[in-house]
């Protein structure tokens, strides 16, 4: 059995863990080298067994899945990572591939997609099962479907205009403005006239409540 594929078992439930391997067992070149039922364990178990492939639960306790996964992969960055979950929620897929897991399959699956996500994963492939391939799908077209914001005119103010449209909203002068910022009325009139044509306000109540709510006035 020399050519057998090793595989950690990591979950923390032994009884699942005994149909696991009786399931795994059954293809000739698998075979189950160790088992660890907390994630500080399958931590433990990869640094010293260095399996081709693990099998990781995300509920764990001491430490779930998905905060072991990348202890797991500095520890045997050869090892392939398969998460078997209860979790149909795509953030939680999200979150594993991105953390460096190579593939993601339900529990309610196992009997009939266990082996061909294992030999999947094996091959340098991504699996994902196939429920949630259609949720991820309907999240990204959720996603793109979204108009895009619109863009904040305040965000196109420079400096200058902004403190100036922010004291004309406070009620002072041009003239004192200008004593304020240290500049000529007249550049405090085309800040001011420049400013409001970026915001397209024609008054300064319009500007005044504007700033109320930006929280420009506090």
């Amino acid at each position: 059995m020399s050519d057998s594929t090793t595989i950690l078992l990591a979950d923390d439930h032994a009884i699942l863990r005994s149909g696991l391997r009786l399931l795994v067992e059954s293809q000739p070149d698998f075979k189950v080298v160790g088992e660890a039922g907390t994630g500080k364990e399958a931590i433990a178990k990869a640094r010293e067994l260095q399996p081709n492939l693990i099998l990781l639960d995300l509920n764990m306790p001491e430490l779930d899945g998905l905060d072991a996964l990348p202890a797991i992969r500095k520890e045997a960055p050869d090892s392939r990572i398969l998460i078997l979950t209860m979790h149909d929620d795509v953030s939680y897929l999200q979150e594993a591939l991105r953390t460096g897991a190579s593939g993601y399959i339900l529990k309610k699956a196992v009997d009939s997609d266990l082996i061909t996500a294992l030999r999947t994963v094996l091959r340098g492939e991504t699996y994902v099962h196939s429920a949630m391939t259609q949720k991820l799908l309907q999240k990204i077209d959720q996603q793109a479907a979204k108009p895009a914001p619109e863009a904040d005119p305040w965000a196109t103010l420079s400096d200058r205009e902004r403190d100036v449209l922010r004291l004309v909203a406070l009620g002072y002068t041009n003239a004192e403005i200008a004593s304020e910022l240290f500049l000529s009325v007249k550049t405090v009139e085309t800040y001011r006239t420049r400013g409001m044509e970026k915001l397209n306000f024609q008054t300064r109540a319009q500007l005044v409540k504007a700033a109320l709510e930006k929280g420009l006035l506090e």
